[in-house]
């Protein structure tokens, strides 16, 4: 019997991941032309459409067959599309705009990330935050990079030269150069277990987090968007560092145990050097075959800018450490 859900009074994410869990292709094809009930369904939706692009097949188990079905297709294309259309209603802020027309995307990208490389809410779980809250802040931030390597291996398709040999030296320092032990994804499992890491549920995020972890497929499952994906993931490496050695203050301040620390220190040493290697082995080269690129390169670590103020701004007021949002970014959601 197919499990038909009438999507008038269901959230469309609701009922996609229904038809989706139930394997019904009929319930999948029903839902082809409806819409989203807002933003936080948008984001919603758009999670449940990702997972069948990347989510282990285990956990997906037959569901994953219809990650190209058009019903599938229609509803992820009418769901980026309104995205998009906001993303790109941003304006970049002052002086990034300037620097990339003149100076050029590596001094823009630097001045990108040196805007809020440092948030107050970082600060504020280095020297203040009672442990309780520091381990609830990491649980909704889930590291400063979740998915990093992954998303890595996406970007690198189709690049070619230096390009394509930085990412794959940035992919293989995510594998712990080979180490078992050392692959990044097994040191947050490592810390997750030490601080007794809980998992939240996604009707327990902000719609800020949502939009963070859907910013990551919408990049990876567009072709077209690589240049964008690029500037994002290069962002990512730009910023990490500094946020990660905060967390270490507030571990050495509260005491943490042993097997809390590797993940953020290890990224708290590489990263920084990630950033510059992305930037000049990366994306200059892109840019330098490809001089078009460089706007797009740009706006793509805008909206990794924009999308992880936005989510940083509301664990900030949830936490109730005060309004912490970048100018620019009050600047473009007024765009």
């Amino acid at each position: 019997m197919s499990l038909v859900i009438t999507p008038a009074s269901t959230p469309l994410a609701d009922a996609l991941t229904a038809a989706l869990r139930h394997d019904d292709p009929v319930a999948i094809d029903t839902l082809g032309d409806n819409s989203p009930e807002g933003s936080r369904d948008r984001f919603a939706t758009l999670l449940a459409v990702y997972d069948l692009h990347s989510a282990p097949l285990r956990s997906l188990g037959s569901a994953a067959r219809h990650q190209h079905r058009p019903a599938i297709a229609a509803i992820k294309q009418r769901c980026e599309r309104d995205w998009l259309d906001e993303l790109h209603a941003l304006r970049l802020p002052p002086p990034v705009g300037e620097l990339l027309h003149g100076d050029g995307p590596l001094s823009a990208m630097r001045a990108l990330a040196a805007q809020d490389r440092l948030p107050a809410v970082y600060k504020w779980i280095a020297r203040e935050a009672p442990w309780p809250t520091v381990v609830e802040f990491l649980a909704h931030e889930g590291g400063p990079d979740a998915g990093f390597d992954d998303l890595v291996a996406a970007c690198q398709v189709g690049l070619s030269g230096p390009a394509k040999l930085e990412l794959a030296t940035n992919y293989w320092d995510e594998m712990g150069n080979g180490a078992p032990a050392a692959v990044h994804s097994t040191l947050h499992d490592r810390l997750a277990a030490a601080i007794h890491l809980p998992r939240i549920q996604a009707d327990a995020q902000p719609t800020s987090a949502l939009a963070r972890r859907a910013l990551g497929g919408l990049l990876a499952t567009n072709r077209w968007l690589q240049p964008e994906m690029l500037g994002a993931l290069g962002l990512i490496e730009l910023q990490a560092g500094p946020r990660c050695r905060l967390i270490l203050q507030a571990f050495s301040r509260c005491g943490a145990p042993a097997d809390a620390y590797p993940f953020y220190a290890v990224h708290a040493e590489v990263d920084p050097r990630h950033g510059q290697d992305w930037l000049d082995n990366a994306i200059a080269p892109t840019v330098a075959a490809d001089p078009g690129l460089a706007e797009r390169i740009v706006r793509g670590a805008f909206w990794r800018s924009a999308v992880n103020a936005s989510f940083l701004t509301d664990m900030a007021a949830g936490l109730g450490v005060g309004d912490t949002a970048p100018a620019h970014v009050a600047d473009s959601e007024a765009a």
